[in-house]
């Protein structure tokens, strides 16, 4: 332990399985907590919750806390609201961190007006300057550019973050710190809703930021008919499709696997980038892949002077070469 100054990442998880991008917020908070001689504490919030405090402890942050409640048992604004700022006004850390996920984005601005501070959301990127201000850049104007937002006369600095932007670390085996009760009294604080019940989504869909391998199509693959001769690709590599804004504002695929600065942030081990012209938004979502293949007609496209091998020609000549390649194999 180093100093009493925080960060303190906001966990979250569901089913007692702790949510990737906790992990990822994990590890980055490390590394600002070496710049800033800073410890690193997590907050967990639930109802019978020691399977996620024990994951927690696998990625040895400084401290763990956790809140233990009926009323926590599912996600429920108010409740968690008012827990959390109650942890906060208890324990002043410098710095809170908490997951761009639709719970984080409900969760976090009420923290922030709660805790007279501001909040800089969506970021995908964090660093510090010499005067132990975060910096915390996000996209800016419909995401033509980047921007950096410090807040440097409010504390807590607030800040959401996009899953699959950070790398997590890897678990240790042994289980360590032990995790910290802290109690809250719910007899004061006015819940407005309550959860019924809860929906589990049936269909099956692929996590594009979770893929070590994407096959990305642009506007340039034509059509649906295209995105099946990709979705082909993918089976025969273990990989997952991926597609870049006009091609879900066009329809030929759903939301959930858009890459970009309004869609996922994605990182994999092998990123192939089929008839996508590489605008900014669309680069600022998979330039930190390990591995870019970029095949396209036009050799002076963006997204050909960050590939790693860029290929100049048809994709649809293209593509059925490497299927029938690798059906050989």
């Amino acid at each position: 332990m180093r100093t009493e100054k925080e960060i303190t990442i906001i966990a979250e998880h569901k089913d007692n399985r702790l949510n990737t991008v906790t992990r990822e917020l994990i590890a980055k908070a490390k590394e600002l907590a070496e710049e800033l001689d800073y410890d690193v504490s997590v907050l967990a919030l639930g109802d019978e919750i020691s399977e996620v405090t024990e994951q927690i402890c696998r990625y040895t942050p400084d401290r763990i806390f956790y809140i233990e409640d009926k009323k926590l048992g599912l996600y429920n604004t108010d409740a968690y609201t008012a827990a959390i700022t109650e942890y906060l006004q208890r324990k002043r850390p410098d710095i809170v961190l908490i997951g761009a996920t639709h719970q984080g984005r409900d969760l976090a601005p009420r923290l922030a007006a709660r805790n007279r501070t501001g909040l800089t959301a969506d970021c995908t990127g964090l660093e510090t300057d010499e005067n132990k201000n975060l910096l915390m850049t996000r996209p800016a104007f419909g995401g033509n550019l980047m921007a950096t937002i410090t807040c440097e006369k409010h504390r807590p600095q607030m800040a959401t973050v996009r899953p699959g932007v950070f790398h997590p670390e890897e678990p240790v085996k042994e289980t360590l710190p032990e995790p910290e009760r802290m109690r809250v009294s719910f007899e004061d604080i006015k819940i407005r809703g309550e959860v019924l019940e809860q929906i589990k989504e049936k269909k099956s869909r692929e996590n594009i930021s979770e893929s070590e391998v994407l096959i990305a199509g642009g506007r340039g693959m034509g059509g649906k008919k295209g995105f099946k001769t990709l979705k082909e690709l993918a089976g025969l590599m273990n990989g997952t499709i991926a597609a870049s804004r006009p091609v879900i504002d066009q329809g030929w695929v759903d939301k959930a696997f858009q890459v970009g600065q309004t869609g996922k942030t994605v990182r994999p081990r092998l990123y192939i980038a089929c008839g996508i012209s590489g605008a900014l938004q669309h680069i600022a979502g998979m330039q930190e892949s390990d591995f870019i293949i970029a095949i396209n007609k036009n050799e002076d496209a963006p997204i050909m002077k960050i590939a790693d091998l860029a290929i100049v020609g048809d994709v649809h000549k293209i593509i059925p070469e490497m299927i029938e390649r690798l059906r050989k194999e």
